[in-house]
């Protein structure tokens, strides 16, 4: 264990800590993962000390080799945490001093555990943030170009679980991808708030070593650099936001996924999910996604008919009503009354209106921008390549 004068402030307080105290103070259980950020740091934060005329190039050299053991220590899974290591800072540095004596010690002249703190929370959320946006962008790639390969394949569109108009099969896959780009926005907007170099703020005024700040900046490849040292080491806004953007893609994620467990049940049964030891694949049943599709979810293509004829939107809705109710008298589906049974509601029906009992012909009138025809949703597809190429450029 640490001796009192090793510990933080051990120069003020005398007596041996509280072992309660001592658990409530620890946070190496949580910051162990921080362990190779933190070293990336120190490394950097070495050489500005060098090049400052703090340490001299013997005294570097020194310091760089004993944080190459460390890290190489938390890759391997043996370095040892000691009751007395507060957190990450502590618990390296303490390591440090074990390697290579008193000279550890210059290793935080002028940093503070303030501007340390920050700095490998920035670090590790800048290198996780690529990570989650690497994937991301590659679910978003499938999505689209699923979307692309099985465009041709129609299926009922829902609200309420209850069968509402038919919609290909690729605008709900595009659906999800649209989603998911914003996502993809909100996580790059995060990013570029995270990338802002706090070290070299000290514990609140400033650093007064003259330490290079741009060359700090550079070694930890951050786009910019603090403007305000008080600032710099209690922001701790981009937590929140990243914590809001994480919520919402998981929740745009879980829509999805219970998206597709719905149409693979046997209830549904639009895909199936064909899985090995090694993978697993969702296949779209086309043929059970066709059989799903049923004349009344053309009821409102009767009523645009009417709309196309000149009828008022409204007076054309309680026409379809009328329709609706004749069908269901006869015992027979919509799509199966007579041009006479039709006629005996509105004159505008002509025998021009059997081409509206058409699943394809349904998708394909929605071409405004947006909408399930095919020209439409390959205008999506076009739209979301393009603007994964710009993401993953800014990624």
């Amino acid at each position: 264990m640490a001796s009192e004068g090793d510990k933080l402030m051990g120069g003020r307080f005398v007596g041996s800590t509280d072992p309660i105290m001592q658990m409530l103070s620890t946070s190496m259980s949580t910051e162990q993962r921080l362990s190779e950020v933190d070293i990336q740091a120190s490394i950097a934060y070495a050489k500005a000390l060098e090049k400052a005329g703090i340490l001299t190039k013997t005294e570097l050299e020194k310091i760089l080799s004993g944080l190459e053991k460390i890290s190489e220590e938390w890759s391997k899974g043996v370095f040892v945490v000691t009751q007395s290591d507060e957190d990450i800072h502590t618990a390296n540095e303490r390591r440090l001093k074990e390697l290579i004596g008193d000279i550890a010690g210059k290793l935080n002249t002028g940093r503070s555990r303030n501007e340390q703190v920050v700095t490998d929370l920035k670090l590790f959320m800048k290198n996780s943030l690529s990570v989650i946006s690497t994937h991301l962008l590659q679910l978003i790639k499938t999505l689209v170009e699923r979307a692309a390969i099985e465009i041709d394949v129609i299926l009922p569109g829902y609200t309420h679980l209850q069968k509402a108009q038919p919609i290909r099969w690729s605008q709900f896959l595009l659906s999800h991808a649209v989603a998911l780009t914003r996502d993809s926005e909100r996580l790059g907007e995060v990013k570029r708030r995270i990338n802002v170099l706090p070290l070299g703020s000290g514990a609140l005024a400033g650093n007064p070593l003259d330490i290079d700040r741009e060359m700090l900046r550079s070694e930890l490849d951050f786009a910019s650099i603090s403007l305000n040292s008080m600032d710099a080491i209690s922001e701790r806004d981009f937590v929140v936001e990243f914590l809001s953007v994480a919520t919402l893609l998981m929740i745009h994620l879980s829509k999805m996924a219970e998206d597709l467990i719905i149409y693979s049940t046997s209830e549904f049964g639009g895909a199936d999910d064909h899985a090995s030891l090694l993978s697993s694949s969702l296949q779209i049943s086309k043929e059970n996604m066709e059989k799903a599709l049923t004349p009344e979810m053309l009821s409102t293509d009767l009523a645009l008919y009417l709309v196309r004829k000149g009828m008022p939107f409204r007076q054309a809705h309680t026409a379809l009503g009328k329709a609706v109710h004749l069908a269901e008298t006869k015992g027979i589906t919509i799509n199966n009354l007579t041009l006479e049974d039709l006629k005996s509601i509105s004159p505008l029906f002509s025998s021009d209106v059997s081409q509206v009992f058409n699943f394809v012909n349904s998708v394909e009138q929605y071409t405004a921008m947006g909408g399930t025809a095919k020209s439409s949703v390959t205008t999506q597809i076009e739209h979301l390549r393009e603007l994964m190429k710009k993401q993953k450029e800014q990624a």
